[in-house]
């Protein structure tokens, strides 16, 4: 499935409902005296789906593969900091939310790695490199794929 925004991809959604999870679980007091916890999980967070959004505009495969790690480490960065709050006394009878942040930061992680494993194995290098004749070769690689598809769904073989 190919998008035409960022806005559209479900992992930068994901991303987005991560981040905004967390900037509503910082709003509690308790952070208000707990250091530089609350900005720098809200800064962890808010990264995800900016590297997302930013890897996707760039314009080149490569680019975005590198954009998409950035964003992995992130959410890696979230759930580390939500290990540490776990930890924490004063944030026990936060444990069922910073679990539930958790899982959904792994969620993130794990389509953002599917999503890179996938462009790694993609001979298309991006927006920036499709010129006429490279996109006339890749839309009619498109139209054979799904011509053949159409032979497979339709095309039986003779019983004996």
């Amino acid at each position: 499935m190919t998008f035409e925004r960022f806005e559209d991809i479900p992992v930068w959604k994901d991303g987005v409902r991560l981040t905004t999870t967390v900037f509503k679980l910082t709003e509690d007091k308790r952070f208000r005296f707990k250091g530089d916890i609350a900005n720098q999980i809200q800064r962890a967070a808010l990264s995800v789906p900016n590297n997302i959004a930013e890897g996707f505009e760039r314009g080149t495969t490569q680019e975005l593969i590198t954009f998409l790690y950035y964003a992995r480490g992130s959410a890696g960065e979230v759930r580390s900091i939500l290990a540490v709050m776990d930890q924490m006394p004063d944030f026990e009878d936060l444990k069922s939310k910073i679990s539930e942040l958790k899982s959904l930061a792994e969620t993130v992680s794990r389509q953002v790695r599917g999503w890179t494993n996938s462009l790694q194995n993609t001979s298309i290098q991006g927006q920036k490199y499709l010129n006429d004749n490279s996109r006339k070769a890749f839309e009619g690689a498109k139209r054979r794929k799904e011509f053949e598809n159409t032979l497979k769904k339709h095309w039986q073989p003779k019983s004996e």
